[in-house]
């Protein structure tokens, strides 16, 4: 058993809690049943949330008597679907198990949803509600729970959502339960806690963050699964790029006169320059209101064309080529026609076998995608950023950033949806496309750790990927192959094996792991293929294959 994996102490699921999970719930009580959880996606979260209920209400039938009344909130209608179907099986082995003195015999009736097209009555002990819903009722909801003797436990996942706007309605019945405090419990969750006023908001009613449970940890704790990131770096079309340099020319002139008259902005951050811009769009001087109005318009548009670089679509499409027949992708975007044209080249190669997920297909269409791409009806999805939350899709094991984000929180939850552990999951891939000599950060996640970040380059005229040290050794392996007179039969197979294995990382496999996946290859292709990394390894390794 993992050293990091606690003793089972009696949760439903018959799971065991890894270490960090334990040492999270120890917190948690210490604090009163109250606090932030900050954990990367895939290492627990849904299951830390349902064990310390579990705990709490053991924990309460010793004491006190008072019904816990469990309310989940979550940001979308995926995550009420994973939330539902997580929470069934729960109860379900708890009823198998019978921990709970059969009280969780009957599953039915237990769980009830607000939101996302569902009105479930209101009187279950476990609520999900989608946040739009629980804006309006939620927080009338848990006072009249409070009131009336019962104890609330009200789980807020993904609460970076809640920290602001609209969204902080759910909690408008907190100045109200002061008597009734000590009968209330709270878990914030999310893989990227707010920083600044959010955050000190949601600590006023969540209570403080208790725990952090970064990526490095859970990788090397093998929470989550073994990863590599690759950057590849793609150029503008000559067109594009004298566009670019166009517009950024335009962008730095506009910048040098708001610069003089507000020397500020040159002091500012990214988030705080861009709050001064939408100010002084406002202003009574007619010239800086200009300057500032066309700034973000030009931004904007900067923005769009780095996006919809043409070489994006290409690069994906000769790395999913690339990639293992069986391999699930993820294909994250941030354009909906990007996406759309993607897929239709996707499908056109592999019929039936690609999907497309994002807000203009509809709540139906996306649900019944999502469930073919559960269910391996299809292998490869493409969607614009409704997938960077919600998603428990274990067996996906690549995932190609199309265009990416400055926001370090999706980035985190695109990373997360690719590293959830699975039987017979070896390592997740993610391919991070960036167009290089932009204001696009070609840095996808710098505390990934350098032993899991690659560099790479693309040509789509070509359709070449440059990895430099998997190029030295496959150059070498070729000459030596000419040195032995192999047939130009035989060299051919070898560069369709080495265009493959530019891509993926078995080639540093090591030797004996090699061999073995030689024996077990079942087809000719897959043996040669399996051949041709060894050979590179020994290369890139200093020796040769003997």
């Amino acid at each position: 058993m993992n050293l990091e994996i606690a003793k089972i102490w009696g949760n439903g699921m018959g799971k065991q809690l890894y270490q960090w999970q334990d040492e999270c719930l120890e917190r948690w009580f210490a604090n009163g049943g109250r606090g932030m959880v900050q954990a990367v996606t895939g290492s627990g979260k849904t299951f830390l949330a349902l064990s310390a209920a579990e705990r709490l209400e053991k924990k309460l039938a010793e004491g006190e008597n008072g019904q816990l009344s469990i309310k989940i909130v979550v940001p979308t209608g995926a995550l009420m679907e994973q939330w539902n179907g997580a929470l069934r099986k729960y109860l379900e082995r708890m009823a198998e198990d019978d921990v709970s003195g059969g009280n969780c015999q009957n599953v039915k009736g237990k769980i009830g949803l607000r939101g996302n097209g569902y009105k479930g009555s209101t009187d279950c002990k476990y609520m999900i509600y989608v946040i739009n819903s629980a804006r309006y009722e939620l927080a009338r909801q848990i006072l009249a729970e409070l009131k009336s003797g019962k104890k609330v436990f009200l789980i807020a996942d993904e609460c970076h959502h809640y920290g602001s706007g609209q969204n902080r309605l759910i909690f408008e019945f907190f100045p109200y339960i002061k008597e009734y405090e000590k009968n209330f419990f709270s878990m914030g969750l999310s893989a990227t806690l707010p920083s600044g006023e959010a955050r000190h908001y949601l600590a006023s009613v969540l209570g403080g963050k208790i725990y952090n449970y970064g990526i490095d940890r859970a990788s090397a704790q093998d929470t989550v699964c073994q990863y590599d990131i690759y950057h590849i770096g793609l150029a503008f079309q000559d067109e594009e790029r004298q566009e670019y340099d166009e517009l950024s020319d335009r962008m730095k002139h506009l910048h040098s006169v708001l610069l003089r008259a507000y020397p500020i902005l040159g002091k500012a951050e990214q988030k705080e320059r861009y709050e001064i811009l939408k100010s002084l769009c406002g202003s009574k001087n007619k010239k800086i209101a200009e300057a500032a109005s066309m700034y973000i318009k030009l931004s904007y548009k900067r923005k769009s064309l780095v996006c919809g670089a043409s070489a994006r679509t290409a690069c994906a499409y000769d790395l999913v080529e690339r990639l293992p027949d069986g391999e699930k992708i993820l294909i994250f975007g941030e354009r909906i026609g990007q996406a759309e044209e993607l897929y239709g080249l996707l499908e056109r190669r592999y019929p039936g076998k690609a999907g497309r997920y994002h807000s203009k297909m509809g709540r139906v269409a996306n649900k019944n995608v999502l469930e073919r791409f559960r269910n391996g009806d299809i292998r490869i999805l493409i969607a614009c950023k409704a997938m960077d939350e919600g998603v428990d899709i274990p067996d996906v094991s690549a995932g190609i950033v199309l265009s990416g984000t400055s926001a370090q929180r999706q980035r985190i939850q695109r990373l997360g949806r690719i590293v959830r552990k699975r039987e017979g999951k070896e390592k997740a891939l993610l391919y991070y496309l960036h167009i290089t000599e932009t204001s696009e950060d070609g840095c996808f996640l710098p505390e990934g750790g350098e032993n899991h970040i690659f560099e790479m380059e693309y040509f789509p005229e070509e359709g070449k990927f440059v990895n430099p040290p998997y190029d030295k050794a496959a150059d070498k392996f070729l000459k030596e192959l000419r040195r032995e007179g192999a047939s130009e039969e035989k060299i051919e197979e070898a560069q369709r094996c080495l265009r493959l294995g530019s891509v993926r990382p078995d080639w540093q496999l090591g030797r004996e792991e090699i061999g073995r996946r030689i024996t077990r290859a079942k087809y000719v292709g897959d043996r040669n293929y399996w051949v041709c990394m060894k050979r590179v390894g020994d290369f890139a390794a200093g020796g040769e294959d003997k």
